[in-house]
């Protein structure tokens, strides 16, 4: 059904109150700025992570919520101890050094490092092609570059992050002694972008160590390879898994006024990796759903329907945090109708994927054009966010916003994933797009629900 003139002359009337809110009056930029320059990054269970709980725990009852609170989870804290170091050797004393980053999760190189011959390839299929007799002894490089002819560059993140995340795993069962990732990057530069790996059940002493190596030191090896086969590849790091430690989602909440049971969530996760200070992945995101709620209290609207801000802790290395708070929601049996999540960095918005039925799509769908004023076009089926996905069930819709991703890998767990790339008003249009969908989900409902039938639109 589509609206009446009266509903999209309210609803547009209260959007733009929403974007004047947070563009003229805006909290998010402030909030970021002092979780990226004062605490910095937040990695599981790092004194940074607990800083950052007990700031935007803080921050959140100033606001005047119904609730504040903090659920307990266990995460995992792996450190990286000192710098990474490694070269390339073509000769006796021709060393060339290399930019590279341990990947999250990996083990230490011995005392003395890794040295060893190497043999590239393009993804892990490749590894049985080569087999056991070719790959032992030496370290394995994965050099599959992501596709810059996607337009939506998280599909061309899909098609090769598996060999960054088992990687190490596969390489093992063949005899490699390390692995070298070519950089999650569609930009040729400097960085090594680091990332979650997995060893899966690999024994502890079987796994070997794993690094990424940016854009341009990839490139260099790769043309250096098909010169010199016999080269050595040295690496050093010095990284450690510790126990679990034990760390919280912040979670704040406005109780509806009519269907307080029935609740919508929006969420960032407040973890980030530890080369830069986490701006884009995820503070933004964080930053963003704080708004949400603040921007409501400031032009007075009062929710139907409960409305929560979930800071998820974890997502980076385990999704402990968006497990955790899916667990407690179902153990209390609580009625989760709408999540929104803010997870791909704090660039221009263009709109939403959404995980939905038809039905509730097109509802979605018919409100396309009171975003259109704000250049959001972008409505997607599919889609949602990591830390949300434990929820999907049932009729739970799942959304996740979705910027301009072009320049988003550039940065992405990058020591260059600092304050300075964000732009503040690309910030704050994100936090009244997405305060803008909950809006109108939240008085219009999604046909989850019986009693959502009477306050559909005309």
């Amino acid at each position: 059904m589509m609206h009446s003139q009266s509903n999209t002359i309210t609803d547009s009337l209260n959007i733009r109150k929403v974007y004047d809110m947070s563009l003229l009056n805006g909290k998010s930029y402030d909030w970021l700025d002092h979780l990226s320059n004062e605490i910095g990054s937040r990695l599981s269970g790092s004194y940074g992570a607990e800083q950052a709980v007990q700031y935007t725990k803080a921050e959140l009852e100033k606001l005047g919520l119904d609730k504040v609170w903090l659920q307990p989870v266990m995460v995992p804290k792996w450190t990286r101890g000192g710098r990474e170091f490694a070269y390339v050797q073509t000769g006796p004393g021709e060393t060339r050094n290399v930019n590279i980053t341990a990947l999250g999760g990996s083990v230490a190189t011995g005392e003395g490092g890794t040295k060893a011959q190497v043999i590239e390839v393009q993804g892990i299929e490749q590894l049985k092609e080569y087999g056991k007799e070719n790959i032992e002894g030496r370290i394995v490089f994965y050099n599959r570059p992501m596709r810059a002819d996607h337009i939506q560059t998280f599909d061309a993140y899909g098609g090769c992050v598996d060999q960054r995340y088992s990687g190490a795993k596969e390489a093992a069962k063949y005899g490699a002694v390390g692995v070298i990732v070519r950089s999650m990057n569609l930009r040729m530069d400097d960085l090594p972008h680091t990332g979650s790996m997995s060893y899966g059940d690999t024994p502890v002493k079987d796994r070997i160590p794993a690094a990424a190596i940016s854009t341009n030191d990839a490139e260099y090896l790769s043309s250096i390879l098909k010169i010199q086969k016999d080269l050595k590849f040295y690496f050093k790091m010095n990284c450690e898994q510790h126990e679990d430690v034990e760390s919280y989602n912040v979670i704040g909440e406005i109780t509806g006024t009519k269907y307080p049971d029935e609740i919508m969530v929006v969420g960032g996760h407040l973890d980030s990796w530890d080369l830069g200070d986490g701006s884009h992945d995820d503070g933004a995101g964080v930053v963003q759903s704080m708004e949400v709620l603040r921007l409501f209290k400031e032009i007075g609207y009062e929710p139907k329907r409960t409305i929560r801000v979930v800071l998820f802790m974890n997502e980076e290395n385990g999704l402990r945090g968006g497990k955790k708070y899916a667990e407690v929601a179902a153990s209390k049996s609580e009625e989760h109708i709408f999540a929104l999540e803010s997870d791909a960095g704090g660039f221009t918005p263009r709109g939403f994927g959404i995980t939905a039925t038809d039905q509730q799509f097109n509802k979605i769908l018919s409100w396309k054009g009171l975003f259109e004023p704000y250049l959001i076009h972008y409505f997607k089926k599919g889609g949602g966010g990591a830390d949300i996905g434990p929820l999907e069930g049932g009729d739970t819709v799942l959304a996740g916003l979705r910027p301009d991703s072009q320049r988003y890998f550039d940065h992405h767990h990058a020591a260059n994933d600092t304050f300075d790339a964000v732009n503040k008003r690309e910030l704050e249009l994100g936090a009244a797009t997405m305060a803008s969908l909950v809006y109108l989900v939240d008085k219009y409902g999604l046909g989850n629900i019986s009693n959502d039938s009477a306050e559909l639109p005309d």
